[in-house]
């Protein structure tokens, strides 16, 4: 449902700021739901953390690597099918024609662990949730004479993040805005909205959620919490002629992924591989693009040593992921949302957790009794602009 607008001052039932799929996912719940909104997007749809993931809707497996359900896991292992529903057009929303770049995410093993892989999916912390795959099954990157590991596929799904971007933005409607000075606007000391690029807009609550961008903003409304904390990482991207589809986590010595693969369309019509996992964390956060890449060469060749990879083309990208702070900079196991009377902050820390994202803050408008109003219809806000992926701006 629209906002009422004026040149200089309008108002809405619930102001949001930050446009990534968490922002989007929640305007898109929040309209069908009767309310009226306004989404503020100070750069491109989706160009902060959400083009730069790898399009993972996790289940839990891979953070139960060390043979037990944590509390990430079972968090999370809800999220899969809320997004197929939605993909299907039967879910909290209609996702349909967005598009899905695979059915599963995989697992797999180099040979000399693959013994150790068997007996933990054996094990009752992640059985009914993986099966496992041979032959023209496989993964196509994997379907070699010179693949010797084990493949596990596991019950989670891998989407293109530009079309789902592309997808919500529709569902927006007119509510989306595009504003670049935003300032908070009080009567008294009571946050009643925001100032956006000087049009003053009212609303009932103000949710940020702009990854980010949120350090920012609280400091500007002159407050600390909740307090922010960034993990860095340095993903790899590879472009080139000889590429396959591969969407799966290399098992490791340890609880972390070695490294995961998702594979991307560019805009030439080669596929890119991009990088995760334990080479884009720590050592490789520390390492300079020309080491990280030669790393990355390095892995692939042990890894997929019948992969040819002399014509790709490589880049390397850092990532600061915003989350709310935790001891140790360790990964939160949930979406995160404070309630500061009017104001709301939270992440989704997971693209996956979008959903629960957005629960939180429909629980929170629901237990302060916030209800949708009546309001004419909006006009002519300027509109932001749609991200472009980052493997078409680093892989041109």
């Amino acid at each position: 449902m629209p906002s009422a607008l004026t040149p200089s001052r309008m108002t809405t039932d619930v102001l949001i700021v930050g446009a990534g799929v968490a922002g989007l996912w929640l305007n898109a719940r929040l309209r069908r739901q009767g309310f009226s909104t306004v989404l503020v997007e100070s750069a491109s749809l989706g160009g902060g953390q959400s083009t730069k993931s790898q399009g993972i809707i996790h289940g839990g497996a891979k953070y139960a690597l060390h043979g037990a359900l944590s509390g990430a896991s079972e968090a999370i292992a809800d999220m899969p099918r809320r997004w197929r529903d939605a993909l299907a057009g039967k879910g909290e929303l209609d996702l349909s024609g967005v598009r899905l770049l695979s059915e599963a995410h995989y697992l797999w093993s180099p040979g000399t662990l693959a013994g150790n892989l068997t007996s933990f999916f054996a094990s009752k912390a992640v059985r009914g949730r993986v099966d496992h795959v041979t032959g023209d099954d496989l993964p196509p990157a994997l379907q070699n004479p010179g693949f010797k590991g084990k493949v596990y596929r596991l019950a989670e799904l891998v989407i293109d993040v530009p079309s789902l971007v592309e997808r919500l933005a529709e569902l927006s409607g007119d509510s989306l805005l595009a504003g670049t000075k935003i300032e908070p606007l009080l009567e008294g000391e009571d946050l009643i909205g925001l100032r956006v690029d000087g049009r003053e807009i009212l609303a009932q609550r103000v949710v940020l959620s702009a990854g980010a961008g949120n350090a920012e903003l609280l400091k500007s409304m002159g407050l600390s919490h909740p307090p922010m904390q960034r993990r860095p990482l340095h993903m790899v991207l590879v472009k080139g002629p000889t590429l396959k589809p591969l969407y799966a986590h290399c098992l490791g010595g340890g609880p972390k992924p070695r490294v995961t693969v998702t594979t991307h369309p560019a805009a030439d019509g080669q596929w890119v591989w991009y990088l995760g996992g334990d080479l884009a964390e720590a050592e490789g956060v520390a390492r300079d693009p020309e080491a990280q890449i030669a790393a990355a060469k390095k892995e692939l060749g042990n890894l997929l040593p019948w992969v040819d990879l002399s014509k790709a083309q490589w880049a390397t990208l850092r990532i600061d992921r915003a989350e709310p702070a935790q001891s140790g900079l360790v990964r939160p196991d949930n979406a995160y949302l404070s309630v500061q009377q009017r104001l709301m902050v939270g992440w989704p820390t997971k693209l996956a957790l979008a959903p629960d994202f957005a629960d939180r803050v429909l629980a929170a408008l629901a237990r302060d009794g916030v209800h949708p109003t009546p309001q004419s219809p909006v006009v002519g806000l300027p509109k932001p602009p749609m991200a472009q992926p980052v493997w078409d701006q680093l892989l041109p």
